[in-house]
């Protein structure tokens, strides 16, 4: 993809919305079997259903293959989205929809840390005032009852934590074909999971094979809709759109599992999403005040 390509915002926005919505089909459908079956069981299959799906596009990309550059950081790139998928559709299935989603958008927050820590990335005051408060968010969006903590909870943190160092090592690759990293996170995915597949391994009954393939299906399907998204998008617009996926996930929540997010919840959601647009929106203009030239 050339990055010369003429804008159009408005086909960028309508990818990234079924990007969006393919993702919530998934999650649903992990949500609602995920109870009945190993997070290691359903990555396995998602990463196999993603293989078969990519293997059209890695025989037309075959010659990306030839060197494999940084080696050592695919490995922990692998590792660590491995990690990542397993604890997510461990979560998904114990924690609202909603609240899954909004956990989730603490992750710039976190990788900019990380990248302060990492990457020697310089933070300012505004960003650490950001990431308070959405430290703050997370912790009024949380049930107060206790309805919510457990497992799941401890799960979904560890989602946001492994998930920012993979786009940590995902930046120190940036110069690696679409098409190798996503076949090594996909192949890497089926390897690590196997194992742990075939030891919790449950048998599916036939009304159930259907909707768990779908869950690699959709997830393949949005990720190529993510790319198509920003190949044709600015950045700044898909940026703000993608808060879309908070209400989405929410009415997804209340349709399909009864969830009826709380005042507090909803509180909580705000001041998480407004510390993330705050971030978003510093980071661009810090960008085109430094310059392409600088970056």
């Amino acid at each position: 993809m050339t990055t010369d390509a003429p804008r159009d915002n408005l086909k960028g926005g309508a990818w990234l919305l079924a990007d969006m919505g393919l993702n919530i089909w998934a999650l649903g459908i992990v949500k609602a079997l995920g109870l009945g079956y190993p997070a290691a069981q359903i990555v396995f299959l998602r990463a196999a259903i993603g293989l078969v799906m990519l293997l059209p596009w890695i025989y037309r990309e075959r010659r990306a293959f030839a060197g494999i550059p940084s080696l050592h950081l695919q490995l922990l790139r692998i590792g660590l989205s491995t990690a990542t998928l397993t604890a997510s559709y461990f979560a998904i299935s114990r924690v609202p929809l909603a609240l899954f989603t909004t956990m989730n958008f603490t992750r710039p927050l976190v990788v900019m840390i990380l990248a302060a820590l990492i990457l020697r990335e310089r933070i300012t005051r505004g960003q650490w005032l950001a990431a308070a408060v959405a430290m703050l968010g997370v912790v009024v969006a949380i049930d107060p009852q206790g309805t919510v903590v457990g497992p799941g909870l401890f799960a979904l943190a560890l989602v946001v934590l492994t998930g920012s160092a993979a786009v940590i090592i995902t930046r120190r690759l940036r110069e690696t074909p679409t098409i190798v990293l996503m076949t090594f996170y996909t192949v890497g995915l089926g390897l690590c999971t196997l194992p742990f597949a075939i030891w919790t391994w449950n048998s599916i009954p036939p009304n159930h094979l259907a909707p768990l393939l779908a869950i690699g299906v959709f997830a393949q399907a949005a990720q190529a809709c993510f790319l198509r998204a920003h190949y044709n998008g600015d950045a700044g617009v898909l940026s703000v759109l993608g808060y879309m996926s908070l209400p989405l996930s929410t009415a997804a929540g209340y349709v399909a599992f009864g969830e009826v997010p709380t005042l507090r919840f909803l509180t909580g959601a705000v001041l998480v999403v407004l510390a993330a647009g705050s971030l978003t929106i510093t980071r661009r203009a810090h960008d085109e005040r430094v310059g392409p030239r600088h970056r």
